[in-house]
């Protein structure tokens, strides 16, 4: 019997290594199948191993591995390897997947669409510049070629055939920002420009992996000109300017497609580095600039977009010296509001998409006009003031011109600075012009033939009582006295002296004798707004009362200059974004006051710059029309006037800087006081002078009624009617001359003529004839003239007057006596009509007939009666 071997357990003594191999369990075993990490089997007792043979589990005659020993252990089994490759691949993969699923295009930041708004002289040069940024989008078609391809040659030579993104490039970049060698984009132009506009500068991980993704999908959707067209629109060149247009008026006061190649090219060389390219802030980087322009052009000539003949022909182009910022300091800001207000009040652009910018606006403001205004102030204000004078702080300074043929606004002054004082004088309603709106009342009074109370016309020569304090006749409300200037009684007095002393008293009734609505509406029809705060139908309108800025003025008195047609001011010539026009209303042009009373109006301002309170309007050393104005307790004084070229306005306002309250300008610049004669007037003055300088002197073309300077009988009431004074008082005795000379006053023919001058004393009747037939009322067709006078002198029959909207105005006037008679033209109204016939001449002299409007020519007198053929065609 065999003897068995000994158990332990269960299992043989000395079979651990084979029993462990058979099972799988052991070391051995998990070799065998490959699942296992170890080599070999193990002794028993695992001092090493066990007989060297294979295993009796294990494949037959299998030689086991040779342990890894030394560093080699530390290396992964190219299984290991291949797997974490495989792993890598499918997290790029997914990555790549799940980034460009959860990237999506953003908007763009603010930053990027930000422009700033230009505005323009009327050349084209620049005035001022609104926004934070200085930026003006521009089309692809606007950037010429050489200078695209000039900016490709310096920043991505490739762009047109690479993709979106360059791996290598922002590996690169990254591998030498780790070395320290600064940080380095290794961006294309797709990613620069998704850099720009939708992401921001910061330099992060993040910001790389949104980047990314962004390029990828917008090559996708964008063409590769719009993303040049978008980078060239975002980058930054220096000296505040963003976007390539920007940068050719920062460097060469140029639009960029006025840019040349030597210039485009520097433009692109800059990018790279835009202070230390600055060849002007930065001289000691010339040589720097040069070589990087050198290298822009030639990438050009190895693109072949240059042949090396005009390579060497470039020569460096300098740039201009950089410029202060063209902010709102000093008149520009008053500029823009007044612009802005404009343009919204027209309707043209709303608030909201005027903020968005990237307008620009051609005003049509003159340069040499502006400065003109600028230094007329500082000659006559600025260099006065005394900041040791308490007054000189409230002084506030506007004022507009107008050229009266075109209604455009060629020169405005809206405070000292913009940045100083925010309130712009020369557009502002809060300050009465005082009586720079008497001409308003004239006017009126001449167009609607008014009479006074008893029943005389108004004309230049018709006499009122100029007393102080005097009450208004005919006025049913509370009573009226106003006072005149310091006091002052003028007796009798005419329209023409009253204006040129600015007597109060008489234009408050002569507004009550015309009607204030009527002078309302002519003030409106001369251009003042409906809107205008104070503008009430009351006799206290004659005195200014009204708060219309110097702007609206301004335009009213263009109204008078241009003989009565009106137009609405205009401040802007052209508007354009991206190059595409923004379409501006049309200028409606009409008659909207008669010609004879506009020009009626401007003879007799001409007496106040000649001989009133305007003479300091002298100055401008040219034919003048004027009026001054003084507002209620001397809060403002004006100076409004007008040459046939220009209408110009003028007003010191006084302000308390802090409370912003209106102030007296009782003491201010070192005067006693501060009257529209006075320096408004100088002001006035001096930028006439500069503004008209080197053009030619022109006169007034006036179309005058005859006889309105001689002041004209009352209407009698029945035969011997006697003449009674504006008043309703018992007139002065008369002056020879005035058709009473010598006598007692009676209507008797004995000693004298009575006052209309149908006496029979063959010595005595002097005076004229009638006054002008009255227009009937509208829609009649003509108006009747007055019979002359029957004394010893001349005679004079005014033509009639046809209304506004009369069809006809062909009235006449007979001259009388035996001496040479003058018959004078109807004015008839602006739509149409035959003309205007002459009166016939009285009694051996010629008769003189002008046309003064209608379409058709106007006749002289008959030649039966002694009329000659002076009639003209119809103005």
């Amino acid at each position: 019997m065999s003897e068995e071997p000994q158990r332990q357990g269960g299992r043989p003594v000395g079979d651990k290594t084979a029993a462990g191999h058979a099972s799988g369990n052991g070391p051995a075993s998990r070799a065998a199948d490959g699942s296992g990490c170890t080599d070999r089997a193990e002794s028993t007792d695992g001092s090493g191993p066990a007989d060297g043979t294979a295993s009796a589990g294990g494949p037959a005659g299998r030689r086991p591995r040779e342990r890894r020993t030394g560093p080699r252990r530390l290396l992964p089994t190219w299984r290991t390897a291949l797997g974490a490759l495989v792993l890598l691949v499918l997290l790029l993969v997914g990555g790549f997947a799940a980034g460009y699923a959860l990237v999506g295009i953003p908007p763009a930041n603010a930053a990027a669409v930000a422009q700033s708004t230009l505005y323009l002289y009327e050349d084209g040069s620049l005035l001022a510049r609104d926004g934070e940024v200085n930026r003006e989008n521009v089309r692809i078609s606007r950037v010429p070629l050489p200078v695209r391809r000039a900016v490709l040659a310096a920043e991505d030579r490739d762009f047109y055939s690479e993709r979106a993104v360059d791996p290598q490039g922002m590996i690169r970049a990254a591998w030498n920002t780790l070395l320290g060698k600064g940080k380095q984009s290794g961006s294309t132009i797709t990613q620069q420009y998704v850099k720009n506009y939708y992401l921001g500068q910061e330099q992060t991980l993040s910001r790389k992996w949104k980047e990314f993704f962004i390029s990828v999908k917008l090559s996708r959707e964008q063409s590769k000109d719009d993303i040049l067209l978008g980078y060239l629109n975002t980058s930054y060149f220096g000296r505040n300017a963003y976007g390539v247009q920007a940068a050719a008026q920062a460097y060469y006061g140029k639009d960029i497609e006025d840019i040349d190649l030597a210039e485009g090219a520097y433009l692109a060389s800059v990018l790279n580095a835009p202070s230390a390219f600055d060849v002007t802030l930065h001289p000691e980087n010339k040589d720097a600039a040069v070589a990087r322009w050198n290298y822009t052009l030639d990438g050009m000539v190895k693109q072949k977009w240059l042949t090396s003949g005009q390579r060497a022909s470039l020569a460096f182009p300098m740039p201009q010296r950089a410029k202060p910022a063209t902010g709102l300091s000093g008149q520009r800001g008053y500029v823009v509001q007044a612009v802005e207000e404009y343009l919204t009040g027209q309707g043209i652009l709303d608030e909201n998409t005027l903020a968005a910018g990237g307008y620009r606006i051609t005003t049509t403001l003159e340069r040499a006009k502006q400065d003109a205004f600028v230094r007329a102030v500082d000659d006559q204000v600025n260099a006065r003031l005394d900041p040791r004078r308490a007054a000189d702080r409230n002084v506030r300074v506007g004022g507009a011109s107008i050229e009266p043929s075109t209604g455009r606004v060629v020169a405005l002054y809206g405070g000292v600075d913009y940045t100083r004082q925010y309130v712009n004088n020369a557009t502002r309603r809060d300050y009465q012009v005082g009586s720079t709106f008497k001409p308003f009342v004239l006017t009126a009074a001449v167009e609607h033939r008014s009479r006074t109370q008893d029943g005389r016309r108004i004309t230049p020569g018709t006499r009122y009582d100029g007393t102080d304090g005097r009450t208004v006749q005919g006025w049913g409300g509370k009573p009226y006295a106003p006072g005149n200037d310091d006091g002052l009684s003028y007796g009798r007095i005419t329209v023409t002296e009253a204006t040129d002393k600015s007597v109060n008293s008489v234009y408050a009734q002569m507004a009550m004798d015309v009607g204030p609505a009527k002078v309302r509406q002519t003030a409106l029809d001369l251009g003042i707004p409906a809107n205008t705060p104070d503008l009430s139908a009351s006799p206290s309108i004659a005195l200014g009362t009204a708060t219309a800025s110097v702007l609206d003025m301004a335009e009213a008195y263009a109204t008078l200059a241009n003989h009565g047609r009106h137009g609405a001011y205009t401040l802007v010539a052209r508007v354009t974004k991206d190059g595409r026009e923004v379409a501006l209303p049309g200028r409606a042009v009409r008659q909207t006051v008669d010609r004879v009373a506009a020009d009626t109006t401007t003879a007799i301002l001409q007496s106040v710059v000649t001989s009133g309170t305007g003479t300091a309007a002298q100055s401008a050393g040219r034919p003048a029309a004027g009026k001054t104005g003084t507002a209620e307790e001397d809060r403002a004084a004006w100076f409004a006037g007008y040459t046939p070229e220009l209408a110009t306005v003028v007003a010191l306002m006084g302000q308390d800087p802090d409370s912003g309250a209106q102030r007296s300008l009782y003491g201010a610049l070192g005067l006693p006081r501060v009257s529209g004669g006075g320096v408004p007037a100088r002001i006035w003055g001096r930028f006439t002078a500069l503004a008209l300088g080197n053009t030619a002197i022109t006169e007034f073309d006036l179309w005058l009624q005859p006889g309105n300077w001689l002041e004209p009988a009352p209407e009698p009431s029945g035969s011997g009617a006697a003449r009674s004074t504006a008043s309703g008082s018992p007139g002065p005795t008369r002056s020879p001359g005035d058709g009473e000379p010598e006598g007692d006053g009676a209507d008797d023919g004995a000693n004298d003529g009575p006052a209309d001058g149908t006496g029979t004393d063959p010595g005595a009747g002097t005076e004229d004839g009638g006054p002008a037939g009255a227009g009937e009322p509208p829609g009649t067709a003509t108006g009747a003239g007055s019979p002359a006078g029957g004394g010893l002198y001349p005679g004079l029959g005014n033509g009639g007057y046809g209304r506004l909207d009369t069809l006809d105005g062909s009235g006449q006037g007979a001259g009388g006596g035996p001496g040479p008679g003058t018959g004078s033209a109807g004015t008839g109204g602006p739509r149409r009509g035959d003309g205007f016939t002459g009166g016939p001449g009285g009694g051996a002299g010629p008769g003189l007939g002008p046309a003064v409007g209608g379409t058709r020519p106007g006749l002289g007198g008959p030649p039966a009666v002694g009329g000659g053929p002076f009639g003209r065609t119809g103005r």
